[in-house]
């Protein structure tokens, strides 16, 4: 995944610069480095994955101006030819080599150019200022926060700016920053020009973008594999690499030792697909054990983010221990694009797509962080190609009314787009979905809240959740969660906006629980 950090000050404190930054270094264990501009810190930890060579290693220098990025830049081959047929030379063959040539080219309009996933701090030797930036959807990480004399700091997790700023905050996606403000480069939830596809075509050019997505990020000089749940995204992911790719791809699943409901589709997936597929099951006790180093690594107290982050750190970490993977390809954002079970209950198209809206903004605060946190902190890199700029401006774009689900099958344009492609057995693309955190085992959930009844008395509960104005814990469950989240970032709950719960001002969807499973319509789901 790489992690980057810059203190954007000419009296950076180093030695609180390198405690802070020491704290990630799981995101780029193959090589550290820290340099000083004479304007301010930029350091940078390697995860080897594009241009494994020496070379490769950033900060990236030209003249004296610096760059770190932590990213991957799709198609970065053609934009690299282009640069030295204008006489610029590189010495590796990484992507993000090409950052600084774009920049003295184009200036802060490079951002709009890439198409890629990616955090940013650019040193501009000219104006001794500093220049950062965010993917669209914020599949990278970012934060930032004040030091006590007013120098911004940037990193890649909260926990290298804990002790060095006072309030730390998400970098907006699909912003730049300089000069001291922030701005808008790209809005991949605003709809410009409305798409008026029918469902034939539709779902042609979503089956034909999705395919794109998945080929353009099966391009690395590390081992890429795959997490595999058994749902319709990841199986499709997996099913499109295997297709491309002409050979057995490495899939994992995770599940409980008792009752997990996605291993059984994961491994007939796997069969289906021929892949090299590895089981992991959790006990309960390593649930309950995991939960405060989950929470840490995380940086959340959100109940849905938790909860599903348990498997995918477990599955995570037994791949960096018995494999030497270092890319992971997953089926994060389709939920957003297409619907969850509660926004069957949208009362009308556009309510749908302002719900997908409002997901497709703070998703970095949620199922992004979690994939993101899980898979970086073995030294591995997600990749996510629902997440793919031009597949998701589609979609956006699309007529709500195709997409809110009146159909009698979720996420039926997706499901529709593949049918008879023979890429996916039906019993896998027409299988209603299971949430993650209750497809690894029912039984998870119910351990932890079992956990955190145990706890505190009601009374207990009570008292303590009072001492929170922000997102104030509505469970044990809850509260268990932010006393820990609070352990390790005290005082920094603004971070995540609130929890992630169905729309509760729809009809049907005014529950206490985030999970799919206490939802009317959940049915078969989770069998």
């Amino acid at each position: 995944m790489c992690s980057i950090m810059g203190y954007c000050s000419g009296d950076a404190d180093r030695e609180l610069f390198l405690e802070g930054f020491s704290k990630t270094v799981s995101r780029g264990p193959d090589d550290s480095r820290v340099i000083d501009t004479g304007h301010g810190l930029l350091g940078f930890h390697r995860l080897s994955i594009m241009g494994l060579t020496p070379e490769g290693m950033q900060p990236f220098r030209y003249g004296d101006s610096y760059a770190v990025c932590n990213g991957e830049l799709y198609g970065f081959e053609r934009m690299r030819s282009e640069l030295c047929e204008k006489g610029y030379t590189f010495q590796s063959d990484s992507d993000c080599e090409i950052l600084l040539p774009l920049y003295r080219e184009h200036g802060v309009g490079l951002f709009s150019l890439l198409d890629a996933e990616f955090a940013c701090i650019i040193y501009d030797e000219e104006t001794h200022g500093f220049i950062a930036a965010r993917d669209p959807i914020g599949i990278r990480p970012l934060y930032y926060g004040f030091d006590g004399r007013g120098a911004i700091v940037f990193a890649s997790e909260p926990k290298n700016l804990v002790g060095l700023v006072e309030a730390i905050v998400p970098f907006p996606p699909g912003h730049y920053y300089q000069d001291g403000r922030f701005v808008r480069y790209s809005d991949v939830t605003t709809v410009g020009s409305p798409v008026t596809d029918d469902l034939h075509t539709a779902c042609k050019k979503i089956r034909e973008k999705l395919v794109a997505g998945v080929r353009k990020r099966l391009v690395s000089d590390a081992k890429v594999g795959y997490l595999l749940s058994g749902g319709l995204d990841s199986s499709l992911v997996c099913a499109i690499a295997t297709q491309e790719l002409g050979h057995p791809i490495d899939t994992f699943a995770i599940g409980m030792e008792e009752d997990p409901i996605d291993l059984k589709y994961a491994r007939e997936t796997a069969e289906y697909l021929g892949s090299r597929h590895t089981e992991v099951t959790m006990t309960p006790e390593e649930v309950v054990g995991s939960l405060e180093d989950v929470i840490a690594l995380l940086g959340t107290y959100d109940i849905t983010t938790v909860r599903a982050s348990v498997g995918m750190y477990l599955v995570c970490r037994h791949i960096h221990l018995q494999t030497d993977i270092r890319v992971l390809l997953t089926g994060e954002i389709s939920d957003e694009l297409f619907g969850y079970k509660y926004t069957d209950f949208a009362p009308s198209a556009q309510a749908f797509q302002e719900e997908a809206q409002k997901r497709l903004r703070e998703l970095h605060m949620y199922d992004v962080l979690r994939a993101d946190r899980c898979i970086s902190v073995n030294s591995l890199e997600a990749r996510v190609p629902f997440g793919d700029l031009d597949f998701v401006r589609y979609v956006m774009a699309l007529d709500p009314r195709l997409k809110v689900n009146t159909y009698g099958k979720g996420k039926y344009l997706l499901r529709h787009a593949f049918e008879g492609t023979g890429l996916l057995p039906d019993g896998i693309l027409w299988r209603e979905k299971a949430a993650f955190s209750d497809a690894v085992g029912h039984s998870m959930v119910d351990y932890l809240k079992e956990f955190a009844e145990r706890r505190y008395t009601d009374a207990d509960f009570e008292e303590r959740r009072r001492a929170y104005d922000h997102a104030r814990p509505f469970t044990k469950e809850s509260l268990l969660y932010r006393e820990l989240f609070e352990k390790h970032y005290p005082g920094q709950s603004r971070m995540v906006v609130d929890f992630w719960m169905p729309n509760r001002t729809w009809r049907g969807c005014d529950v206490d629980d985030p999970s799919a499973r206490v939802l009317a319509n959940y049915g078969d789901s989770g069998k």
